[in-house]
């Protein structure tokens, strides 16, 4: 063989080899219903904070330490606890992304992705004023 034949197959088996690995960080998202008939299992979870219920935090008493209530899309509760500094402005956020496991009756909670609202939304009263030149 040539050596740009074997140089071109190595090439080839390391593309190949990228590939596998890439393929285990492939992100799905669950629901609630879902992730709970995967308990123990690393999932992500897309959710709103669900007003209805108090959010627990004291940043005095133990500032590592954050529950609340998520509901998902289908309208599922969960409650979710977080080990970590409560994320700023995490009530405004539109959606999360959390990511963990079901444990038990809740959501362990690894890391928490906020969506927070866009500041380039239209606002729904705005009128749009055209001029001619």
């Amino acid at each position: 063989m040539k050596k740009t034949s074997i140089a071109l197959l190595v090439l080839i088996a390391a593309a190949i080899v990228i590939l596998i690995s890439y393929t285990g960080d492939l992100t799905t998202y669950e629901t609630i219903a879902s992730a709970k008939e995967k308990p123990g299992k690393f999932v992500n979870l897309i959710a709103k904070i669900n007003h209805d219920f108090p959010m627990e935090y004291d940043a005095v008493k133990n500032p590592n330490y954050l529950s609340f209530v998520a509901v998902d899309s289908l309208g599922n509760n969960i409650k979710v606890v977080y080990h970590n500094n409560k994320p700023t402005d995490m009530e405004k956020s539109e959606r999360l992304v959390l990511k963990g496991k079901v444990q038990n009756d809740h959501f362990e909670c690894k890391d928490i992705l906020m969506k927070c609202p866009s500041k380039y939304k239209d606002a729904p009263n705005k009128q749009v004023v055209s001029s001619t030149l």
